[in-house]
């Protein structure tokens, strides 16, 4: 345990950013879910409308550092080409 204060307060910072990183990032894995969901359905106008929400969801997580951005930017361009591909 944490003996000084401000030791103390860095403990409730990070407790309180790792509710935030979770949320982040569980958003981000449930949005990718649905796109896969949608390209293995074949569904591919649904998959188009869905992309801009998934681009900015993948963005904001990479500017925040949960993820690397050039993970990201893999991630948005392997989706891509598979829609293009339906």
């Amino acid at each position: 345990m944490a003996n000084t204060k401000s030791a103390i307060k860095r403990i409730r910072r990070i407790s309180k950013q790792t509710t935030v990183n979770r949320a982040r990032k569980s958003r981000y894995r449930n949005a990718l879910k649905r796109m896969n969901s949608l390209i293995t359905s074949n569904k591919k106008t649904e998959a188009l409308k869905f992309l801009p929400k998934l681009n900015s969801e993948l963005m904001k997580v990479a500017k925040t550092g949960i993820i690397k951005k050039q993970n990201a930017s893999r991630n948005i361009s392997r989706i891509t080409k598979k829609i293009a591909s339906l």
